[in-house]
């Protein structure tokens, strides 16, 4: 698997699953994904780092407590990387945003902060104390996030802010389903997309797409599993296929791949139909 260098400053580098029950959600996605785990718990902190092909991937956490009572949810959060988090959290709260979590330390590992744009979806802030964590997995490749998807109220309004606080720049736009599709880049990638949410989800959230080989035969692991398909598998563009979930606590994922079954089955959140084709 081959690595590249890339300079993290505006860029999603971290995911990180915070659940109700860690172990269950452990073996969720050590079977769907293929990940590994590596314990790295700290003092206070229980904590498992999933891998593949013993590099880190994500983390998981057990929800806190407080968090709980403050009505949060288990959940993927990702983490942007910035050169300086208490800068990048007091520029979140210039421009509407909201710190939920202050910059803290994570011993000699990293300094980070948990904020939500000015239309409350959340994300993170984070800079690796060793510039050798920024080192990134080519993001096509199997096990790791390739594309990341906001939900928003206001799509305009969240391209501008996510613009002014890392940079970020439109690239082309869509017409789908869910109306206008913007994608938007960090550097000279294109790396997600923002739509409006539809009525259905209740606040505005991001959505990360995990990459697999076959869609099909992972959407099989996750019913196997305990998980829920929320919608798909939709067909893409690019000819990939994609598919939105819940594990066995709740938390909202998705999956991109491409399919090999030349029976389709589409799984959708009303009634499932049956059509018939082949799949490149």
């Amino acid at each position: 698997m081959s690595q590249n260098l890339v300079d993290p400053q505006g860029r999603f580098v971290w995911y990180e699953l915070a659940t109700t029950d860690a172990d269950s959600a452990k073996a969720f996605y050590a079977g769907v994904m293929g990940w590994g785990t590596r314990d790295m718990s700290i003092p206070g902190t229980n904590y498992t780092v999933f891998t593949v092909q013993e590099a880190p991937v994500s983390g998981l956490m057990h929800l806190p407590d407080d968090a709980r009572r403050r009505g949060a949810r288990p959940r993927w959060l990702g983490y942007v990387g910035v050169d300086d988090v208490d800068a990048t959290a007091d520029r979140i709260k210039h421009l509407g945003g909201a710190v939920l979590v202050p910059p803290t330390n994570v011993l000699d590992v990293s300094r980070f902060a948990v904020v939500a744009d000015p239309q409350m979806a959340t994300f993170g802030l984070i800079t690796w104390s060793d510039s050798g964590q920024e080192r990134q997995t080519e993001r096509t490749a199997p096990g790791r996030v390739g594309w990341h998807e906001l939900l928003a109220a206001d799509r305009e309004r969240a391209l501008s802010f996510y613009g002014a606080a890392f940079g970020w720049q439109r690239a082309a736009a869509t017409k789908g389903r869910m109306g206008t599709y913007q994608l938007f880049s960090a550097g000279s990638e294109t790396v997600g997309g923002i739509v409006t949410k539809p009525r259905t989800v209740s606040v505005p959230s991001w959505v990360y797409y995990f990459n697999v080989d076959d869609i099909d035969v992972t959407v099989k692991c996750v019913a196997d599993a305990g998980g829920h398909v929320v919608e798909g598998p939709i067909e893409i563009p690019s000819g990939s296929w994609v598919v939105h979930c819940t594990d066995p606590q709740s938390a909202m994922f998705a999956l991109v791949g491409k399919r090999s079954y030349k029976a389709i089955i589409r799984f959708g959140s009303a009634s499932a139909r049956t059509t018939s084709g082949a799949v490149s």
